[in-house]
């Protein structure tokens, strides 16, 4: 069954990722329509992608009968706004990470799915990359008991490795309305009010933390998560905000509550170019690791490591590839199957609220420090 597609957004993350990777998925998917507000971008990606239809108005992806799944790919605080009305026209969604910036957007999102006959589905998609699907989770699983956990997530700058990808992305802004500013600004505001509902003033340091917890922190918490299954972060232990630089302390407990062991969380972007992003789980004779490379660059090897000491007193190193096949290319193989098929969604809106969850924790330990 092919899925026919329409997308909201056509920005960065569709024209280097998202609509390659569905031409090349062809036979799951089909690019009916694209919509960006920009006329010059839209008409440019149906172009250069032979997609049939382009637009300025949402709307006409969203009440469009030939379209089975929307892709919101629009900047952050758009993304509640679409997906909720994509699901009221009774369309399956795929959100590209974030969900949203709010709890509070996020449950609308989530009611208004509980009314569809439409699904969603979030782009989390380092939970879909087969080393981590295979070999990282088999062998974390053989650690009897997890002492410690670190996730990293330094990221040079984007445009280095765009810039090396071959997809050449355009993106007009002279003919963006001069009403989208305001528009922008009035759904950020209250997003932000919403993920900070007791500061009786939203600061520049506030939005920065909410958007870069929404960009990076987005992925390397929700892949912590599911390496830790099983497993409640119970309190925050302490946060450091210093842009462009976060990094906090997690208190972690097994659900049997048999043990208790601490995640320290550090992220930043800096103007190197170099893409460190890691999860590394360490037990009291292995610890395993799993190495990402940068998304925009396709085929780079996402590697697992393990270090043990091995039944002789040895210490023993492996490294394994499960697959070179994308986690963009698998993520969006499994959600074929999640709309086409009926399987589970894992990375769904009740599960990516657990991340906002998370966040507020996070936001709650640092305002009261």
């Amino acid at each position: 069954m092919i899925l026919r597609v329409g997308v909201i957004g056509a920005g960065e993350v569709a024209q280097v990722i998202h609509l390659p990777t569905l031409s090349l998925l062809s036979h799951l998917y089909q690019v009916v329509s694209v919509c960006d507000i920009s006329a010059a971008t839209a008409s440019h990606c149906a172009t250069k992608f032979h997609i049939p239809k382009h637009t300025t108005d949402p709307a006409t992806i969203i009440d469009d009968p030939a379209i089975d799944v929307i892709f919101i790919l629009t900047s952050d605080e758009f993304h509640a706004v679409w997906a909720v009305a994509a699901l009221q026209a009774g369309k399956n969604v795929m959100i590209e990470k974030p969900l949203t910036l709010s709890l509070p957007a996020a449950r609308r999102i989530i009611g208004a799915e509980r009314n569809s006959k439409g699904r969603v589905f979030v782009g989390y998609m380092r939970r879909y990359a087969p080393s981590f699907t295979g070999a990282f989770m088999r062998e974390v699983a053989s650690i009897p008991k997890i002492l410690h956990v670190r996730v990293r997530d330094m990221s040079g700058p984007n445009a280095f490795f765009v810039n090396q990808s071959g997809t050449f992305q355009v993106k007009t802004t002279d003919d963006i309305p001069d009403t989208a500013t305001a528009t922008r600004e009035k759904l950020l505001d209250g997003l932000y009010r919403e993920a900070f509902p007791h500061a009786s003033e939203i600061t520049d340091e506030m939005k920065k933390y909410c958007r870069f917890l929404g960009s990076l922190g987005s992925h390397d918490l929700s892949l912590m998560r599911e390496a830790l299954q099983g497993m409640t972060c119970t309190s925050v232990a302490g946060v450091s905000v210093n842009d462009p630089f976060y990094s906090a302390i997690l208190n972690f407990q097994t659900d049997k509550g048999d043990h208790a062991f601490a995640v320290t969380y550090e992220s930043g972007i800096d103007g190197v170019a170099e893409f460190d992003a890691q999860l590394v789980v360490y037990g009291e004779r292995k610890r395993v690791s799993i190495q990402y490379d940068t998304p925009y660059v396709k085929g780079l090897p996402i590697t697992v490591h393990v270090e043990e000491i091995n039944e002789h007193g040895e210490k023993q190193l492996k490294q394994i590839v499960s697959s070179y096949e994308d986690a963009y290319t698998a993520e969006l193989t499994a959600m074929h199957d999640c709309f086409a098929n009926g399987w589970e969604i894992k990375t769904s809106a009740e599960d990516a609220v657990r991340d906002l969850e998370l966040y507020d924790m996070m936001y709650r330990k640092w305002m009261n420090q």
